[in-house]
């Protein structure tokens, strides 16, 4: 008996449709024939950051994540973004993406299930009513509908994505002097680049890239998906410590959301900011290497030796990082108390510096027989 499909959601596949054919046809015929100025491109530029960093600093990191918490004026701001972005409502946002960590890659759960092949978690998931539920059950975010930003954007989002979509390029185009420039540039052009790379993390970021944290689910690392996403791209990471605010988390990872967050927090429009303690993510990255050595050393001849050894530095390793982080722990909250005497102060210090060399050297050794069996 065949099951029937889907209602398709025509709105959605005439939304897609004609933008992604208007920019790909539109636009290098209207730069032919009459150009753009770099006036209009800073002008498509600041509107995709702008809708870029209100879905990843808005959306998902502040609604979805609850992963800092941000002053009023900012808020609305996301809101206004997030609109322009045409993304749907940060209610509805949230709510699927709620539902796709609570259910990763299962088909009959996750919104955009990245098992359901490429087409499907990147656009297919919202061309048909997969699950009609979802539009109208949003219990998983009593407290996003507590949020007055929120439930006024979710009220009047229709207008607001119209109003932003069609008025702000419209204006843009008025002030630069060329009305047609503006809308297919920053109205069409962004619009569709918006679209599509924030779709990427829900495609391409679980199928290309790395996993130096965990495989219990497809969600990978990949710094040129980063690049496109405004830091996204550390989707392995986030996906195992999704209440951390960055997905980035070295100095040198491409993570301008993080940047934009921590930034505000200098000036008080952003606070309580969540990170992952640097214990579990040192021990996530261990415990994966020694995952993947066991099951390469498994395979190979005389293996036993090799895999007691492996299983030996891993042991200590964690233990040495437990000590270490403990120590650290213990001396930065008594520090902060203010109730260390000079005497105390100096021995646990001491003891900070001795886990640390111990941990250190640790390390090196680990790193050498990682090496060995690379």
């Amino acid at each position: 008996m065949m099951t029937e499909k889907p209602r398709i959601i025509w709105l959605n596949v005439a939304i897609f449709s004609l933008t992604f054919a208007v920019a790909i046809i539109g636009t290098p015929l209207y730069a032919y024939y009459i150009g753009f100025d770099w006036v209009q491109v800073l002008g498509l530029v600041i509107a995709f950051c702008c809708c870029g960093l209100s879905i990843t600093a808005g959306y998902h990191r502040l609604w979805s994540h609850k992963t800092y918490e941000a002053s009023k004026p900012l808020r609305w701001a996301f809101a206004i973004g997030g609109t322009f972005a045409l993304q749907n409502s940060i209610l509805h946002w949230s709510s699927d993406h709620r539902i796709h960590h609570r259910h990763v890659d299962d088909n009959d759960k996750d919104p955009y299930s990245a098992k359901r092949g490429f087409f499907y978690s990147h656009i297919g998931w919202m061309l048909r009513e997969y699950q009609k539920s979802r539009y109208r059950d949003y219990t998983n975010c009593r407290d996003l509908q507590k949020d007055p930003v929120v439930a006024w954007q979710h009220r009047y989002y229709v207008p607001l994505a119209i109003v932003t979509n069609v008025g702000i390029p419209l204006l843009f185009g008025l002030i630069h002097g060329d009305i047609w420039g503006a809308l297919l540039l920053v109205g069409v052009v962004r619009l569709v680049l918006s679209h599509h790379t924030t779709f990427f993390i829900n495609s391409l970021a679980h199928l290309w890239g790395s996993q130096p944290y965990t495989d219990k689910n497809t969600a990978r690392d990949n710094g040129l998906l980063a690049f496109l996403t405004f830091g996204e791209g550390y989707h392995n990471y986030h996906h195992i410590f999704e209440n951390d605010y960055r997905n980035g988390i070295y100095w040198w990872q491409f993570d301008p959301t993080k940047w934009l967050i921590k930034s505000c927090s200098w000036v008080g429009w952003t606070y309580k900011l969540r990170t992952c303690p640097e214990d579990r993510i040192e021990k996530a990255k261990a415990a994966m290497v020694h995952q993947r050595l066991q099951v390469k050393l498994a395979a190979m001849p005389e293996s036993q030796a090799s895999l007691a050894r492996l299983d030996a530095e891993y042991e200590a390793l964690i233990a040495k990082i437990a000590d270490y982080y403990s120590a650290k722990k213990r001396l930065l909250e008594l520090k902060k108390k203010k109730v260390l005497k000079h005497c105390e102060s100096f021995e646990l210090i001491q003891q900070y510096e001795d886990m640390k060399q111990r941990l250190d050297l640790q390390r090196k050794a680990w790193k050498v027989l990682i090496a060995k069996y690379a």
